[in-house]
């Protein structure tokens, strides 16, 4: 009796280990699954790749600025900066370089411009995109016709835009002749002349190591002269195509 009753009760502790292990091992199970959730849960969501689609700039006639044709920038009427004739060049304080300027005359014809994306693929002028702006003309100073903005003036501390710029080769040797066109305003876009207005601003974004001071492009009044340069206030602008 003494005998079986000594099996049973080791059989009986057996059967009780076994179980307590098997309920470790089952937690330990659930532990792990649990982390394994948690591990997921946590993992960031993967980045669209789905592109931007980029805005293209209209003229007066609601038709995207094209690549190669050329266009009169049209100065509004809005702001105190605003009004007056198209844009021109002129020597300021000596024969060259030239200046880019408002004329006076509202019935001046000004001069025509192309605008070159850094991207040569592009068919159209976008919003927001660095782009070179060149006059259609020919002047005095054996220059490019290009803008580009200038250092502080030594007398007015102003930084005006001129001619002489370059066009293509991005970097740092080039970025004072990167310029944007930027919707004028708030709002949503629509095919509306309100929505046609824009502004010119000087902000590259052709040298990532590059620390640039950005601002728009606007009117200085100097002795009767509206010159461009980079001011608080930007001068609104439309654009119309000049046909050949």
């Amino acid at each position: 009796m003494n005998g079986h009753l000594v099996l049973h009760t080791v059989q009986e502790k057996k059967k009780g280990t076994m179980s307590t292990e098997n309920y470790l091992k089952l937690i330990l199970l659930q532990i792990l699954f649990s982390l394994s959730c948690l591990t997921t849960s946590q993992q960031p969501a993967a980045p669209s790749t789905t592109p931007m689609t980029p805005t293209p700039v209209q003229d007066i006639d609601g038709h995207e600025l094209q690549i190669g044709s050329k266009y009169t920038i049209l100065p509004t009427q809005k702001g105190s900066s605003g009004g007056g004739g198209v844009l021109a060049l002129a020597p300021k304080n000596r024969p060259c370089p030239f200046y880019v300027l408002q004329e006076n005359l509202e019935s001046s014809n000004g001069l025509p411009a192309r605008f070159m994306p850094v991207d040569n693929k592009q068919q159209v002028i976008n919003l927001s995109t660095d782009l070179n702006i060149v006059f259609f003309a020919a002047t005095i100073c054996v220059q490019s016709t290009a803008w580009k903005v200038g250092g502080a003036d030594e007398i007015t501390g102003r930084r005006y835009v001129m001619s002489g710029g370059m066009t293509g080769r991005p970097g740092l040797e080039t970025l004072s002749n990167w310029f944007k066109i930027e919707r004028y305003g708030n709002g949503s876009y629509n095919n509306t002349n309100n929505n046609r207005n824009y502004k010119i601003v000087f902000c590259p974004g052709v040298c990532s190591n590059c620390k640039v001071v950005c601002g728009n492009v606007g009117v200085f009044n100097e002795n009767g002269k509206r010159w461009l340069g980079l001011n608080d206030e930007p001068l609104v602008v439309r654009f119309k195509k000049v046909l050949n």
